[in-house]
């Protein structure tokens, strides 16, 4: 499973708000220079797993 497959797989579990703020992130990080196993992406992924376990829900 891809980085951004496992942020998809949290997104019951975190704010809709982080959540709008990383696909914008993603989305054009890739639109740009960007690749979805970039470092940046797994940065993504690790804000999304931090924020699903401080909703208590991680």
């Amino acid at each position: 499973m891809n980085q951004i497959q496992e942020i998809s797989k949290l997104s019951d579990r975190i704010p809709i708000e982080a959540l709008q703020n990383i696909h914008s992130r993603v989305t054009d990080w890739l639109a740009g220079v960007g690749n979805h196993d970039d470092p940046y992406i797994h940065q993504q992924l690790r804000y999304a797993q931090n924020l699903a376990r401080s909703e208590g829900n991680g």
